[in-house]
């Protein structure tokens, strides 16, 4: 039994594009909405939703998120319909009535998925019911246990419908088990293993033509593949009238104690990578969290070496750039990628009006200073990890994001930058990133330009045409660069 809601009507019309997209999937078994960020795939996403259940397609609908996300969907709920959803988190007992109640929307996340996938299993027996994945790149490795949950679930869903505005979200290959969730294979194969091996963004490409052209044409294909139930608009193709926006890197000189740590650091990670005289360059994780050490140090060394004092290379620009947006009346978003770096950079500009907010905190506290920031003229800085704001939240309040540093994950620098470039914005934004002069951060540069090309031909956004002039692997060599590894193997 199955409450029957008195007004499934969508409060609010949508823009044309949103229109659009609804139209080509709301009859379809299976979907997939990839519109970029910021042009409001939680409003198609809703209308679609509201669609199935005023044709009595289904009874009831499944909405997943990221658990950081639950009240921002709450929220959206509540101001685009008449619906109010049932909420399945970890209070199993809670649930267990959330489940036997009759309600025709739940609201729930990922994690929660994976811990009920039993119940799940016996409610899609009871009724109908139709599943949204928001922010699906969630399940990007298919042999991680929300995946395998929703795999598992998959075909006792009545409609299925994913969600993302980065579906490549770091590698070409982030896409397969997305597609598979919704199609059980059929579009881009049942061996993960393979699409995998043609489509892998390694190092070598540079260095080995067939490979490099191989790969090319691997990408070129997959969107049509996905093509007949995908429907994807970027913000130049949508007809939105967007302010610009200006993306610059600029060019910083390392503290001298910070470049001799740097120099240290540098070097015992290249005598870690050479084996035999040569060096070992591949994609291996360990390789990518030494990397990563070496990120830290070009940011703030103070984050492992505590007998750092000085004021770091990147420090002093940042207040300029800061001091500049301030001046203009203007609020501003300092990325960082660790959760240290974003309490002392907070604390460091506080006398200008800051707070916080990363993975370490408590929702409410994130939330919180979230509000502080959007509605406070006197709170005029963000500093933020995007692992706790990059999805799901409308920051236009601010026109400036500034990267003080940059982690390896395309998803994390696109998300994040696109906090203030989107539906609402009407002033022109500035994404800036304080890039260390001869340093790990030009390979990171180098590298999400190449991971950003990838995702836009695999996407359908470019031609092979413009990929093939565009297209640069030079990250593989430059690993070589910023290790001093370069006719030293030998040594």
């Amino acid at each position: 039994m199955v409450q029957r809601a008195p007004n499934l009507s969508a409060k609010l019309e949508g823009f044309p594009h949103q229109v659009e997209a609804l139209e080509a999937i709301k009859d379809l078994e299976y979907a997939a909405i990839f519109h970029e960020q910021g042009l409001g795939k939680t409003k198609i996403g809703l209308d679609l939703v509201l669609s199935w259940l005023k044709r009595d397609e289904v009874d009831s609908v499944v909405i997943v998120t990221k658990k950081s996300l639950v009240e921002n969907w709450r929220s959206e709920i509540a101001a685009h319909s008449h619906v109010t959803p049932r909420i399945l988190g970890q209070d199993r007992s809670a649930n267990f009535y959330a489940f036997n109640s009759p309600a025709r929307i739940y609201l729930t996340h990922y994690e929660a998925v994976q811990s009920e996938r039993k119940r799940l299993a016996l409610f899609q027996k009871t009724r109908r019911v139709a599943v949204l994945l928001d922010e699906a790149h969630k399940m990007k490795n298919p042999d991680s246990g929300i995946a395998q949950a929703l795999l598992d679930l998959a075909s006792g869903f009545k409609r299925r419908v994913i969600m993302t505005g980065t579906p490549m979200a770091n590698r070409p290959y982030d896409l397969w088990a997305q597609i598979r969730f919704l199609d059980a294979g059929r579009a881009l194969g049942d061996e993960f293993a393979s699409f995998r091996r043609s489509l892998d963004l390694s190092n070598d490409l540079g260095s080995n033509a067939k490979r490099a052209a191989q790969f090319a044409d691997a990408l070129e294909t997959v969107f049509a593949k996905i093509r007949p139930f995908s429907v994807r608009e970027t913000k130049k193709t949508a007809g939105l009238a967007l302010p610009e926006k200006h993306v610059e890197n600029i060019v910083v000189d390392l503290e001298p104690r910070q470049a001799e740590i740097y120099a240290q650091f540098r070097d015992e990670l290249a005598a870690i990578v050479v084996r035999g005289g040569r060096a070992i360059l591949d994609d291996a994780e360990g390789l990518l969290k030494r990397l990563l050490r070496l990120v830290q140090v070009a940011s703030n060394p103070a984050m492992v070496d505590q007998s750092y004092h000085s004021i770091p290379g990147k420090l002093p620009v940042l207040e300029n750039l800061l001091y500049a947006a301030l001046d203009a009346g203007e609020k501003a978003i300092v990325w960082t990628s660790f959760t240290e770096n974003a309490e002392t950079l907070a604390r460091h500009i506080e006398h200008i009006g800051s707070t916080y907010v990363h993975g370490g905190l408590a929702m409410p506290v994130r939330e919180a200073a979230l509000a502080a920031f959007k509605t406070d003229p006197n709170c005029r800085v963000l500093v933020a990890t995007p692992g706790a704001a990059k999805e799901g939240l409308t920051l236009t309040v601010a026109n400036h994001a500034i990267f003080y540093d940059r982690s390896f994950s395309l998803d994390d620098y696109l998300q994040a930058q696109d906090r203030i470039h989107r539906i609402s914005q009407d002033r022109p934004c500035y994404v800036r990133n304080l890039v260390a002069r001869q340093s790990v951060d030009e390979w990171v540069d180098a590298l999400l330009a190449a991971k950003h090309l990838a995702a836009q031909l695999g996407e359908g956004d470019i031609t092979r045409e413009s990929y093939d002039q565009r297209a640069d692997y030079a990250f593989g060599e430059m690993v070589r660069d910023v290790l001093h590894l370069n006719g030293e193997e030998g040594r």
